[in-house]
C-alpha cells in the first residue's frame, strides 16, 4: 500500500513493504529528488537495512552455537510493516519479530521508522527496542537513492557531493559484498567537493569508517536546486550507485558488511550494536530539498 503526506513545500510517498520512501517531490521547483527505481538498474528506492548491512560472509553468521542465514542487508526491507501512526506531516512504521524472521534472526524486536515533514525537510527515524530477555545484536542502516540530476537539462558529471568536515574521503574496498584489505582514498577539493562521475561507482560501494562529516551536499554549480543530507551518530558511511545508473545513494549506517576475515560470530560482527532486554536505540538522518 501506498500513503502519501505532504504539507506547502514538499510531497512525500511510502510503501507499508519495507516502509520504504517511494517519492520525494519539492512543490516549489517541480523537481523530484527520489530515484525512481527503475529495475534495469535498481529496483529499489530508500530500503531499511537490518537487521545486518550488507553482506555476510558466506550469507551466514553463528550465534550460540547455531548458523544462520540472512541475505544481503537482512529482510526487514521485504517485509509488510504496519501503518501505526499516520499524521498530517508524519507517519510510524512499525515491525515485530514473526515466526518466519526468527528462524533467521532468532530474536526478539521491535522496530520502529519514523518520517516527520518540516517544511522542505524530510526526517526518518529509526527506533529498535528489544523485546526480548537477552540481549539484542543488530545493525541498521539508510539506503536512500537520490536523483543526479535532479535538473533533467543537466547530466551526472554536473553534480558533486560536498562534506562539511572532510578534506580527503579514505573509503575501504569492497569485493564479493565483502570488506577486503584495499583502502583507498579520493581528494577533495578545497571546498570539500567530491564530482559525481558513474565510474566513480564502478568497483562498488565507497565505504567510509572515518568520516568526518555529518552534512553532504548534493548540487552543482549550474543550478541553484540541490539537497542537503544530515545525519548524526552513524559510525559507518556508504556512498554508491548502480553502474551507468542516473542516482547515488547516500547511507549512513551502524553496522557494515562483513569482513574478508570475520570469524562470522554476530558477537564478533564489526560495528554490531548490543541491546540490552526492555532498553530502546535511537538514530536518525534528514534530508533538505532547495
Amino acid at each position: 500500500m501506498i500513503i502519501t503526506l505532504e504539507n506547502a513545500e514538499i510531497s512525500v510517498s511510502f510503501s507499508t513493504k519495507g516502509a520504504e520512501l517511494q517519492s520525494l517531490e519539492n512543490k516549489q521547483t517541480g523537481l523530484s529528488y527520489l530515484w525512481n527505481g527503475d529495475p534495469e538498474f535498481w529496483g529499489k528506492r530508500s530500503p531499511v537495512l537490518f537487521p545486518i548491512v550488507g553482506g555476510l560472509k558466506d550469507d551466514t553468521y553463528f550465534y550460540e552455537g547455531n548458523a544462520y542465514h540472512l541475505p544481503r542487508h537482512g529482510f526487514a526491507r521485504d517485509k509488510e510493516f504496519e501503518a501505526i501512526k499516520i499524521g498530517p506531516e508524519e507517519i510510524l512504521f512499525l515491525l515485530k519479530e514473526d515466526e518466519e524472521s526468527l528462524k533467521v534472526y532468532p530474536f526478539k524486536f521491535q522496530l520502529g521508522l519514523h518520517y516527520r515533514l518540516t517544511g522542505n525537510t524530510l526526517s526518518c527515524g529509526y527506533e529498535v527496542l528489544n523485546t526480548g530477555d537477552k540481549d539484542l545484536l543488530f545493525s541498521i542502516g539508510g539506503h536512500p537513492a537520490f536523483s543526479v540530476p535532479l535538473n533533467p537539462t543537466l547530466n551526472y558529471n554536473d553534480y558533486y557531493l560536498q562534506f562539511n568536515k572532510d578534506s580527503q574521503l579514505k573509503f575501504q574496498k569492497v569485493t564479493d559484498n565483502l570488506i577486503d584489505d584495499a583502502i583507498g582514498t579520493h581528494g577533495l577539493t578545497s571546498a570539500g567537493k567530491l564530482p559525481l562521475s558513474h565510474e566513480l561507482f564502478y568497483h562498488d560501494a565507497l565505504v567510509l569508517k572515518n568520516l568526518k562529516s555529518n552534512k553532504i551536499r548534493l548540487k552543482s554549480e549550474k543550478s541553484p536546486h540541490g539537497l542537503d543530507f544530515h545525519f548524526e551518530a552513524f559510525p559507518f558511511f556508504g556512498i554508491w550507485a548502480a553502474k551507468d545508473a542516473d542516482f547515488v545513494c547516500l547511507e549512513p549506517w551502524c553496522g557494515i558488511a562483513d569482513s574478508v576475515h570475520h570469524d562470522q560470530k554476530l558477537i564478533n560482527k564489526e560495528g554490531i550494536v548490543n541491546l540490552a532486554p526492555g532498553k530502546d536505540w535511537l538514530r536518525h538522518w534528514e534530508v533538505t530539498c532547495f
